[in-house]
């Protein structure tokens, strides 16, 4: 099939017109953290540096491929970090920092924004699971739901030693955290993260399939900080969150979504 058989532009505006809803959604993000904040850069709306296309039937002149790309925002990791695990003379395996002294991150910061899960929680025996615990919380006052995913459209020369989990949640009832989680299938090679790589990526599910998504940031409201304390932490007493939903839709401001004042 060409290229040129794909939706066009116009075609897609229709789509979305026969849809109803919105046509543009508008998401706040906001880093809400201890830490020092200047660590958590924006996200930032997923872009290529590709050459001209030399021609009109090239990938870069696809519409759908286009589309698909431009529905991504990426995050980047907020620090250089090298871990690895060495297996203590009881069989159990150990996380360190394998840059030792020469490390960017003392072992205390480290400790403030990693966790290595009791092995009871991984999801097989011999592949650790560990969190990243990242501060975005995105939020929109428009139904929606967040996808969290790796960073697959990016090509690293040397592959991350596991799988990142996963997730995908209503942020329009539920602005929590969006942490990171990596299952850590081969032990025997470490895993790099350097500052500004891309670390995850973020797209939106809206109930408009073809309405765009508009990124701001987000200003730290009372109503909104109030609302986040109010569903916050509840995975740590009940199991089944999503059971929670009408119960926090019911408590929720009907607008939460405010832009932050420039400086």
């Amino acid at each position: 099939m060409d290229w040129d058989e794909q939706f066009t532009d116009e075609q897609s505006a229709r789509n979305s017109e026969r849809a109803g809803g919105k046509r543009t959604v508008t998401v706040g993000w906001l880093a809400r953290t201890n830490q020092t904040a200047v660590l958590f850069s924006p996200p930032k709306l997923f872009t290529r540096d590709d050459p001209k296309a030399a021609s009109s039937k090239s990938v870069q002149n696809c519409p759908a491929a286009i589309d698909f790309d431009h529905r991504h925002f990426v995050v980047p990791a907020p620090i250089d970090i090298t871990l690895n695990f060495v297996r203590q003379a009881n069989g159990q395996l150990s996380l360190q920092d394998a840059d030792g002294d020469q490390s960017g991150i003392r072992q205390n910061g480290l400790q403030e924004l990693l966790i290595l899960h009791p092995q009871k929680e991984w999801r097989h025996p011999d592949r650790p699971l560990i969190q990243f615990l990242s501060p975005y919380i995105f939020i929109a006052d428009d139904p929606c739901f967040i996808v969290q995913t790796p960073p697959y459209l990016h090509y690293f020369s040397e592959p991350r030693p596991g799988v990142q989990m996963g997730g995908r949640f209503p942020i329009h009832i539920w602005p929590r955290p969006v942490s990171w989680g990596f299952e850590w299938h081969d032990v025997s090679r470490p895993l790099k993260l350097k500052r500004g790589e891309p670390w995850f990526y973020v797209r939106f599910e809206t109930e408009n399939p073809s309405a765009r998504v508009r990124l701001i940031e987000q200003e730290q409201t009372p109503e909104l900080e109030k609302y986040i304390s109010d569903v916050s932490d509840v995975s740590k007493f009940v199991n089944r969150t999503y059971s929670l939903f009408s119960e926090t839709q019911r408590l929720r401001p009907a607008t939460l979504v405010r832009a932050k004042k420039k400086s």
